[in-house]
């Protein structure tokens, strides 16, 4: 077995001008690359980032799906884990990266900045531990992302008294939008040889929109989902909810020309205006003739049955060395609505919403509100009061029909509350989540901090546990950190909480996370020092 190594990395953000469409714009990137570096490291390595804020803007970087274990310090969720580096000062994240292997990914979780910073997270396995596919001829990130022509803290900002995010001007395959957009500049091109066989490690960094995924005449085979691997399934087609990563196979079995690959936004609520363009990349095979690339058939913005179809038929690979089998047991039974609704208007602020009204979003008619005077998890190590109340509700309030859009109508209203939910050290926890008509149905994904959870069913309508029960996959369920809730539906999760600390749960849309679409769980110190959450580090930023 391979030596763990230390990984090292510094990342200077700061202000970048780039003219991706027709206008050029000044906007916050890491070492002026848009995307950002890509981080490549092995299973068991210790990464450590510096990270210098030479932006005008406070700012953190979450690591999208590393479990950071005993190091909750180094999470990076603004307010959860630590205060935000303040414009001209410097944190270092030091973490292990434990039992985890292939695509994650990671970016600023303060205000709307992921749009420009972000980048790949890269785990390949010890190397006397392959993958269990045949090993491809080339491994090639696909980041998916999403475009303004606009300084997106202006745009975050309007949107909180407006009530509704600006559409976007764009779509980007790797920051490149693609020759399909007029006086678009760049398009990604990814060359391949006849008969090889190519790893795409696919990456969703929209900030509010799920994504089609296509590349003419070609088909893929999913192999892993949010660093978890998979039974192969075969699809012509991959959707992917802003945050969710997806590694294919795709072999170079077509007749040598090019090739779009395309992504467009699957759309589940036709309550909003949306972002309708397609990005392009370029498929090209060695020696390929110089005719126009051949463009694929999309599914339609609104096809959820396809949505379905893909996220419904994937399943975890149970025969992987390190596979732990489903928890036949559960200490915590949770029972979570979200919707999105309105609250008043806070005093002195003008709101566009009906009667002087903003929209706000919920879990369990609870909207979260982040502190701002210390984090969470200091809060919680240091046992200071005011800043948060452990008791976040099992269940909703009212039990009604939740996706009957009459019943809903009732349900808008919302209390602004930072209320946590504290779980035992090794509790296994179960969570319905339950989309409401509170606003419209919308398929949301929910990711969860600190964890990655198994989906045991998923379906429309209300949960049923009678007859929902009946379809929980206890053999070899997916295993994610982001689940896309489908539209007027539900879904079933379950983890286990072994991870000391203070973890986000929340929509990754992140117009609905600044809704205070959004909750915590505190878990407690094990009984041991190996599961015993340390204190931070010294330099931990301040508020």
């Amino acid at each position: 077995m391979a030596s763990a190594a230390v990984v090292k990395h510094t990342f200077h953000v700061g202000n970048h001008t780039v003219k991706p469409l027709c206008k050029e714009q000044v906007v916050v990137a890491v070492n002026k690359k848009l995307p950002g570096p890509t981080i490549r490291v092995h299973e068991g390595d210790t990464l450590v980032v510096d990270v210098f804020n030479g932006s005008p803007y406070n700012l953190t970087i979450h690591w999208h799906g590393v479990f950071q274990l005993l190091s909750g310090w180094a999470d990076g969720p603004s307010y959860v884990t630590q205060c935000p580096i303040s414009p001209g000062n410097k944190f270092t994240y030091r973490f292990n990266i434990t039992g985890q292997e292939g695509t994650l990914w990671w970016h600023a979780h303060f205000s709307w900045l992921r749009t420009t910073v972000y980048g790949a997270l890269i785990i390949r396995p010890r190397d006397s531990m392959p993958y269990p596919f045949p090993k491809p001829y080339r491994e090639v990130p696909i980041l998916l992302g999403q475009w303004w022509d606009a300084n997106v803290v202006d745009l975050e900002n309007e949107a909180k008294t407006r009530g509704g995010a600006n559409i976007s001007n764009g779509h980007t395959i790797n920051g490149m939008p693609g020759l399909l957009y007029s006086c678009a500049r760049d398009t990604f091109k990814m060359k391949v040889k006849p008969g090889k066989t190519y790893l795409l490690r696919i990456i969703n960094t929209a900030l509010n929109d799920q994504l089609f995924f296509k590349i003419a005449k070609h088909n893929f085979t999913v192999v892993a989902v949010d660093a978890a691997y998979t039974n192969p399934y075969h699809t012509d087609v991959v959707v992917i909810a802003p945050g969710q990563t997806t590694d294919v196979l795709l072999k170079a079995d077509q007749s040598p020309t090019s090739y779009f690959m395309a992504a467009h936004p699957y759309i589940s609520t036709s309550l909003a205006p949306f972002d309708n363009t397609t990005t392009v990349g370029i498929v090209q095979y060695r020696n390929a003739s110089s005719s126009e690339p051949i463009m694929p058939v999309l599914p339609i913005f609104n096809d959820t049955p396809t949505a379905h179809k893909f996220y419904t038929n994937i399943t975890g690979l149970s025969r992987r060395r390190g596979y732990k089998p489903v928890p036949n047991h559960v200490d915590e039974r949770m029972f979570i609505t979200f919707g999105v609704g309105l609250d008043p208007c806070p005093p002195n602020a003008n709101c566009s919403g009906p009667r002087n009204t903003r929209l706000t979003a919920n879990m369990n008619n609870i909207s979260f509100q982040f502190p701002s005077k210390l984090s969470l998890l200091e809060a919680h190590f240091r046992g200071v009061g005011g800043i948060f109340t452990e008791d976040f509700p099992d269940n909703p309030p009212v039990v009604y029909d939740y996706t009957n859009a009459t019943a809903a109508a009732a349900f808008t209203a919302s209390e602004k509350a930072t209320r946590l939910k504290k779980l035992a050290y090794n509790a296994v926890v179960e969570i319905v989540l339950q989309n409401t008509a509170v606003g419209g149905t919308e398929n949301h994904p929910m990711h969860l901090h600190g964890f990655s959870f198994l989906i045991l069913a998923q379906g429309f309508g209300n949960f049923n546990r009678e007859t929902d029960e009946k379809k929980f996959n206890l053999v070899n369920p997916q295993q994610r950190n982001t689940i896309a809730v489908p539209v007027g539906g539900w879904a079933v999760v379950r983890f286990q909480a072994n991870n000391p600390g203070v973890w986000l749960m929340h929509c990754h849309m992140d117009l609905h996370l600044q809704w205070g679409l959004a909750t915590a769980f505190v878990v407690e110190n094990g009984p041991t020092a190996s599961s015993t959450l340390p204190p931070p580090p010294s330099d931990l930023p301040r508020c």
